[in-house]
């Protein structure tokens, strides 16, 4: 089965004012169809990047990445995936269901049947009875939905999304995690998904990449398996262990808590 994401051997470097600055240090990483992977690390370790790579919108120094099995300038080009970034993004002088529309619109799809496709996507993400409002009158969270919903309009196998709860409320961050997990399970996407919380990656996800401090490596992947995705799953001890488990990863320490040799530790590698 082809990979959903390959990444092999990704070295990026950055020139500065101040000096090169060494992003990504040989980054391996396999993706596989369906499934929900999380990037996590320390600030500035590369995370996001490491999407930014994947969705061909920065060109690697070095190393091969690839999206279902095509280059990721293709995979852009024939719309492989769907992007979702912390802000929305969404224009204000547009409704809801015409900025859902937008991508279909830019892309020469016809205006009833790009209409009914934003129609089910609001429908999906819970926002049916808001496609006329402007996103002004949207909350945070609902703006988040539309965003999503954005990301999904042209039904891409696979779905990138850089912290995109990361500004929300606690409780509005993990209603929407779930309603993410509803989407995906409804479409079957592929998730990449960069997130600062511990909690979060291991909630949504099925594997877990942990990356070390600049320049960022793939330092351990967590295989996370929960009995369910509910609200049960936050207060279940395989959710307290895998989240100990990329904690300790991130400390630089092994699940028995013994250091991890000097050569895992990001500045080190």
């Amino acid at each position: 089965m082809t990979a959903a994401v390959r990444v092999v051997d990704l070295h990026q470097r950055f020139e500065t004012p101040g000096g090169a600055v060494h992003a990504l240090s040989g980054v391996d990483l396999t993706v596989e169809p369906g499934a929900f992977v999380s990037l996590i690390g320390p600030s500035g370790c590369g995370k996001s990047t490491l999407l930014r790579c994947i969705a061909d919108l920065v060109t690697p120094t070095s190393g091969e990445v690839s999206v279902g099995g095509l280059s990721a300038a293709e995979a852009r080009r024939r719309h492989s995936y769907g992007i979702a970034f912390q802000s929305a993004g969404l224009l204000e002088w547009r409704s809801v269901q015409r900025n859902v529309e937008l991508p279909l619109e830019l892309h020469g799809v016809g205006r009833r049947e790009r209409a009914e496709r934003a129609r089910d996507l609001l429908e999906l993400v819970g926002l049916g009875e808001f496609a006329s409002a402007r996103p002004a009158q949207l909350s945070g969270g609902m703006q988040q939905r539309v965003a999503i919903a954005r990301a999904l309009a042209e039904e891409p196998p696979l779905l990138l999304m850089d912290e995109p709860f990361g500004a929300l409320d606690e409780m509005t961050r993990e209603r929407l995690q779930a309603e993410l997990l509803a989407v995906r399970e409804r479409t079957g996407t592929t998730v990449v998904l960069v997130t600062h919380s511990i909690a979060e990656a291991v909630f949504l996800s099925t594997q877990v990449v942990v990356m070390s401090a600049r320049p960022g490596r793939v330092v351990r992947v967590v295989d996370v398996e929960l009995p369910g995705r509910d609200e049960d799953a936050r207060e279940h001890p395989a959710f307290f262990a895998a989240v100990t488990e990329v904690r300790e990863a991130l400390r630089g320490r092994t699940a028995s808590g013994a250091a991890q040799p000097l050569a895992l530790r990001g500045e080190d590698r």
